[in-house]
């Protein structure tokens, strides 16, 4: 795993102490090798994790002719079986690295070769005969990708605070804000800093001459066709094929690895086949709170830990310890995302990171196999959503803030940026073919956004921030067309969602783990923001630049008393603390990273 980061200039020749800051921000990405490369107009930077080829993959990378140069991070997993097919055309690898067969394969077959790749991966491949750059980013969005053009050039990165120091000026978009209070995270192009965009998963943008960029979509769930008349033995003998090999390509590696595990089914799945194709016991943590009335996940994962024999830790924490993360988390994150699993995700990387370079994690089984709760509203339900907010079926209608305190809080600017919050979701919807169910379009959405641009955040850029690369085989492009293809009786019944996976599954993992109610991992934020937390807060937050900027102070001081006396606008509270943090370390120029453990209070005023 590794961090990229590159210029392409108009005309002149790149800065190589340009390229040197831009790496320097991203040393947590790859703490172990780094490395620039300047060819005219067009500059590379790379830092690198050593998963693969631990001792002969440092890039850039080139071929022998000296034609095309490449920075990748993240993991291409068919590299076995690419890299004897490219020999067999005559491909002469420098190295055992994976990211090497992005560049041959390019060589050979042009852009055709994106579509042969299977991963998670961001990449900068630079034709050096036709005077272009390739950015391209894997089919789900495992991996990030940020561009910010310029008038005389353009800039690329792994995060945003690589972007930052060459950036003109730092402002707050202000649609990418109203969508992270109402929705949790901007989604599409839009990131929190104006003028900076994602790269779209599954695309490839081309950087001409003369600054031009020109999309290649080379993958969409939307070709996915519905087989509905598919039956579950059926079903099973395709799927035991496609996961195998599915797993025994992430489990490739030259490093050990281990495992987050919940109490939930895709964890423990991941855990059942991890054990079945490896003969030492998998490394598996999980993590609880020692002062929360919440009831946690701990018991459940250490039973599903002791029955595959796995060597199991147990993290606990309290409220101290888990906002003392806070900083890091939201310097972590990079982009603007509320999400309070990332604050134990975040404290799991770090314990995992002592030990191990890579993880697995369970992300993307819901949004597969339709395992949420969302997916099966009844009737009654989905009309009655459907007709006051129309666009979307009656799916994700509801905003995260209370509509009585957003239309007192914000700003003018903001509030009427608040109004399109519903747009990605609208769209994603709008997109899907019509012979797809409510449910496929439902899972779309999600895939298009909340994973996309929340979970898959998450997950990334938490392990990152110390080192650790997370894999993620349900996000696998393969298992997504799966799942979506299956029948809406496959996956949903009135006993619940995730049906396909958890019949399956029922020969290995204990009937009734898999078929317990979902709770979700819940942090208890509304315990935690009270007594001396709270009212140093409510003394500090009015005074934030960010605050005092985008909402009316006075609403700000009585949605604090309110939380004082009452405890009820948690997620109003957080939301605004995470923010005005978020706005001192991106926007506010100047500030350092913070260390694991800093006071939260410190970061806002």
């Amino acid at each position: 795993m590794c961090g990229i980061a590159g210029i392409v200039l108009r005309e002149g020749v790149v800065d190589e102490a340009d390229l040197q800051r831009m790496a320097a921000a991203l040393t947590h990405r790859g703490p172990e090798d780094s490395g620039v490369h300047v060819a005219g107009r067009i500059g590379l930077a790379h830092t690198r994790l050593a998963i693969i080829d631990v001792a002969g993959g440092h890039q850039p990378l080139f071929d022998a002719s000296g034609r095309h140069a490449l920075v990748c991070n993240g993991e291409i997993y068919n590299y076995v079986e690419l890299r004897r097919e490219l020999e067999a055309l005559g491909a002469k690898p420098s190295t055992h690295s994976d990211s090497e067969v992005a560049l041959h394969g390019y060589a050979h077959w042009g852009s055709d070769a994106f579509r042969r790749l299977r991963g998670m991966y961001a990449f900068a491949l630079h034709d050096r005969e036709a005077d272009a750059l390739w950015l391209v980013r894997d089919r789900l969005g495992i991996k990030p990708l940020y561009l910010a053009r310029l008038p005389d050039r353009i800039l690329f990165a792994s995060e945003l605070k690589a972007l930052l120091p060459l950036l003109p000026a730092r402002r707050v978009h202000a649609g990418a804000l109203a969508q992270y209070f109402q929705n949790q995270h901007a989604s599409g192009a839009l990131t929190a800093v104006d003028g900076i965009e994602r790269v779209p998963a599954g695309c490839a943008l081309r950087i001409g001459r003369d600054l031009s960029v020109d999309t290649l979509r080379y993958w969409s769930p939307l070709e996915v066709r519905a087989r509905h008349r598919l039956a579950f033995d059926d079903a099973v003998a395709e799927w035991e094929t496609l996961f195998a090999q599915v797993m025994r390509e992430h489990m490739r590696s030259d490093v050990p690895f281990g495992l987050f595990l919940s109490g939930g089914v895709d964890s423990a799945v991941l855990l059942g086949r991890l054990t079945r194709h490896r003969s030492e016991p998998v490394r598996t943590y999980s993590i609880g709170w020692t002062d929360a009335r919440q009831r946690d996940e701990l018991d459940e994962a250490q039973v599903i830990a002791a029955r595959f024999g796995a060597e199991h830790r147990a993290i606990r924490m309290d409220a101290q310890a888990v906002f003392r993360r806070l900083p890091r988390m939201v310097w972590a994150a990079d982009d603007l995302m509320r999400d309070y699993a990332s604050l134990p995700t975040l404290a799991l990387a770090e314990a995992a990171g002592r030990e191990l370079k890579v993880v697995f994690s369970g992300e993307g089984g819901d949004e597969a196999f339709a395992g949420y709760g969302r997916y099966r509203p009844d009737w009654f339900e989905r009309q009655y959503k459907a007709l006051r907010h129309p666009g979307s079926g009656g799916f994700r209608v509801r905003p995260e803030l209370d509509a009585a305190w957003t239309r007192s809080l914000f700003a003018p600017e903001l509030q009427v940026a608040l109004r399109q919050h519903r747009d990605p979701v609208v769209r994603a919807w709008r997109e899907t073919p019509p012979g797809w169910s409510d449910l496929q379009r439902r899972q779309y959405a999600d895939l298009q956004t909340n994973l996309q641009d929340d979970l898959l955040v998450k997950a990334d850029r938490m392990l990152m921030s110390f080192g650790v690369e997370g894999r993620v085989p349900f996000v696998d492009h393969r298992v997504v067309e799966f799942g979506l293809s299956l029948p809406d009786g496959l996956k949903v019944s009135r006993r619940g969602g995730k049906l396909f996976l958890r019949r399956w599954a029922e020969s290995f993992v204990p009937p009734d783990h898999l078929w317990r109610h979902k709770r979700g991992f819940h942090v208890p934020v509304g315990e935690w923001l009270r007594g001396s937390f709270l009212d140093r807060l409510a003394t500090l937050l009015p005074r934030s630049v960010a605050v005092r900027a985008w909402c009316r102070t006075d609403t700000v001081r009585a949605l604090l008393a309110r939380q004082q006396h009452r405890g009820d606008v948690s997620r109003e509270v957080f939301s605004l603390l995470q923010f005005a943090i978020w706005h001192r370390l991106f926007i506010e120029n100047g500030h350092r990273a913070p260390s694991a453990e800093e006071d939260p209070l410190e970061w806002i005023a």
